[in-house]
């Protein structure tokens, strides 16, 4: 199976992705990983990359699906991509470079979320200075605001899960990224499943909407 999963800050594509890749037995593939390993590896491509990164200018998208389809080149069983493509340019890109190996995708799964409901999941979130016990002030609040149930002391919030920020983060997620539901939609390849719910309602969901693809 050779998957792209999709989806805006929030949805779960992390804990998602891991339990996919297990339940099918597929290389789960982040492309943030990739990324790194590439510029601390020194490869002809991470150094390309690294090159514009001290720049202070974006790694043009032909380097990135270069280190991608470099990755994916070693590996002879399904995939899931986690964290690409992130615009119609590297999905074209991909699409070309996966023909030519004759590796075509079977489906891109996009887990489907209001973004106000991701601002609570993310914007909620706090974690306990002292034993990291973690909650959120929306959905899964302390018995006292503001203090850890477990061991009594603060709860914090990361400066990345302020609120101004993660609204910044959702209207890129659906200036670059979102327009790929339609992209994928057109080639017939796009599963779309709602990431409200459990952990487990979510995955359930998601194992239906593959249900019909080959597992190997």
């Amino acid at each position: 199976m050779r998957i792209v999963l999709l989806g805006p800050p929030g949805a779960g594509k992390g804990t998602q992705s891991d339990r996919l890749a297990e339940r099918y037995g597929i290389e789960h593939i982040s492309t943030g990983d990739i990324f790194r390993r590439n510029v601390a590896e020194g490869t002809k491509l991470g150094s390309l990359a690294k090159a514009y990164m001290d720049a202070g200018e974006l790694v043009p998208d032909d380097v990135v699906v270069g280190m991608v389809l470099a990755t994916l080149e070693v590996i002879r069983d399904g995939f899931e991509l986690d964290g690409f493509p992130r615009n119609i340019p590297q999905a074209e890109s991909l699409d070309a470079g996966l023909a030519v190996a004759g590796r075509p995708l079977h489906a891109a799964l996009a887990l489907m979320l209001d973004d106000d409901i991701a601002v609570k999941r993310i914007a909620g979130r706090r974690t306990c200075a002292n034993c990291q016990t973690p909650y959120n002030v929306e959905l899964d609040p302390p018995r006292v605001a503001g203090v850890c149930d477990r061991c009594g002391g603060p709860l914090e919030q990361r400066p990345d899960d302020a609120e101004d920020v993660v609204r910044r983060r959702l209207e890129v997620y659906n200036e670059s990224t979102a327009p790929l539901l339609k992209y994928y939609s057109e080639r017939g390849l796009l599963r779309e499943v709602d990431a409200v719910g459990t952990e487990d309602e979510v995955f359930a969901r998601a194992v239906a909407a593959l249900s019909d693809l080959p597992d190997d």
